[in-house]
């Protein structure tokens, strides 16, 4: 069992491809957890105001209880999302580990290493299609609410 340098040297080469993905699968996990800071400040501001006029008849109430609504969904289709990239990022890492062990030791593990970046990719797919309806809802809110405003501003 001994390394050559040309080896390990076209293992490197091979593994490059999936450090790649896997800092875009960083940079994603950081956009989406910037993304549930911001539902989870929004979702606690409603609460707090839901709370405040707690016992008096607010004008908004049903208004801000469907908004808090749509912010909990939206909270579920990012910790999916982020759960999918997290999954996305072991993959790439145990294809990575499998890439050097395969190389190390001489086992043929190309069925596994193709197995795991598959896996790896549906999980990216499966996170991207989460991240997109996450999207999809918060645009959908932001449309409701500006129609609801164009509404209250109408002349009586």
């Amino acid at each position: 069992m001994s390394l050559q340098l040309g080896d390990v040297g076209h293992t490197i080469q091979l593994a490059i491809a999936p450090v790649f993905l896997l800092t875009g699968v960083g940079t994603k996990l950081s956009v989406l957890t910037s993304r549930l800071a911001r539902i989870i400040d929004r979702a606690r501001a409603v609460e707090q105001i839901l709370r405040t006029e707690e016992g008096k008849k607010i004008e908004l109430e049903a208004e801000l209880e469907e908004e808090l609504d749509e912010l909990y969904q939206r909270s579920h289709l990012i910790n999916r999302a982020i759960t999918l990239s997290t999954t996305t990022g072991l993959l790439i890492c145990l294809v990575i580990a499998a890439l050097f062990l395969g190389d190390a030791t001489g086992l043929t593990l190309d069925k596994l290493i193709a197995a795991l970046f598959v896996g790896g990719i549906l999980s990216l797919i499966g996170s991207f299609i989460y991240f997109m309806r996450e999207i999809f809802v918060a645009t959908l809110t932001l449309s409701r609410q500006h129609q609801r405003d164009k509404i209250r501003r109408l002349p009586r």
